[in-house]
């Protein structure tokens, strides 16, 4: 449902956007209102299951120019129960802050959504030196197949990125990736009041100790170090019989310097427990200071940091740079919202930071 008044049409959509559940893997009504959006505006998105594709070259033969994607995601996380607004119905307050839209979505991820294609449209309105593609992608939230994955084939070639998340419009140059490993100790059952057995709680401790102390030496200069966290353990099942196995949840956050194979083979090497990986695929990532989108946005004064929450950059086997207008500490959290004047910012900066960019 749109705001009153509607400020622009962008942020009249956004609204709209925000009034249509679009939780994780069940994006197809904000889907279906998106792509009637775009048709009505003249554009002609291609769909896939979820994900809306534009570009006005055709995606199936290959380009003679570099490819730069703009990405946001349309679905949202389940609402907070602290929510004391509606987070279905969108909301406009004038606060000493400027205008606030609050709303599901409004921040993570709905800022960089209407953001992006407004500036896509800017964009493809002037010669550019590269093939333009934005891409509003379903399941981000859960990192599921659905989305990003799911598009990833039809793209191409992609020479850069632009993966809009709230950064408050400074570019995040690293991303965490992650991985949970599922451990099990073995042991050998016994009576509890004999020394009978191998008790499986007290082999698992070398390992927990080695998650818990060890450094791997590559650091990222953005990042810093790997992180491990074991977050679950159980073992037993009567107070008087010694354990024969004790399983143990780590969560693995790599820095970049290693792809997540090599995290899991360097860590099966030093630890006797049994390893299984849940999945290797969202890996970590980094773009060179060097590339021209960073010098470029450095010149305009933006900062650079280092992102510990994971976004589609992941899951993309291309360069990325992670950054959007609104702030990730919103994200998630009851009564989300986004500033209206940090959208126009958003966009603004996107145009500069990509208008004439030579990729090659």
């Amino acid at each position: 449902m749109p705001c009153s008044p509607a400020i622009t049409p962008f942020v009249d959509l956004l609204c709209s956007l925000i009034g249509i559940p679009s939780i994780s893997r069940e994006e197809g009504p904000a889907t279906d209102f998106l792509e009637g959006w775009m048709k009505n505006y003249g554009l002609s998105p291609r769909r896939i299951g979820n994900n809306l594709l534009l570009c006005d070259e055709p995606l199936d033969v290959p380009s003679s120019k570099p490819t730069l994607l703009l990405n946001a995601h349309i679905d949202t996380v389940r609402p907070a129960k602290a929510y004391t607004r509606d987070p279905f119905t969108p909301t406009i307050v004038d606060e000493p802050r400027g205008k606030v839209l609050y709303g599901l979505g409004s921040n993570d991820d709905g800022g960089s959504l209407v953001a992006l294609l407004q500036t896509y449209l800017i964009l493809r309105e002037r010669p550019q030196p590269y093939r333009l593609i934005y891409a509003a992608t379903a399941e981000e939230e859960v990192c599921g197949v659905g989305g990003m994955d799911m598009v990833i084939p039809y793209l191409g070639e992609v020479d850069l990125g632009i993966i809009g998340e709230p950064t408050g419009m400074q570019m995040a140059v690293g991303e965490r990736g992650l991985m949970v490993l599922d451990c099990v100790a073995h042991g050998k059952s016994g009576h509890a009041a004999r020394s009978e057995g191998v008790n499986a709680i007290y082999e698992a401790l070398r390992d927990i100790e080695w998650f818990r102390t060890y450094e791997f030496p590559l650091k990222s200069e953005v990042l810093g170090p790997v992180k491990m966290t074991v977050t679950i353990i159980s073992a037993g099942t009567a107070h008087n019989v010694v354990p024969a196995e004790c399983t143990f949840t780590v969560d693995v956050r790599p820095n970049g310097m290693y792809t997540n194979v090599e995290l899991l083979s360097l860590i099966r090497e030093r630890v006797g427990c049994d390893v299984t990986p849940r999945s290797t695929r969202l890996g970590s990532s980094n773009i060179p200071s060097t590339h021209p989108v960073v010098v470029r946005g450095k010149s305009l004064g933006m900062t650079c940091f280092g992102s510990p929450t994971t976004s589609n950059q992941a899951v993309c086997p291309f360069t990325t740079l992670k950054i959007g207008p609104g702030d990730s500490a919103r994200s998630h959290t009851a009564d989300e919202f986004i500033i209206l004047g940090e959208i126009e910012d958003g966009v603004n900066k996107y145009v500069a930071l990509l208008d004439g960019l030579e990729l090659r």
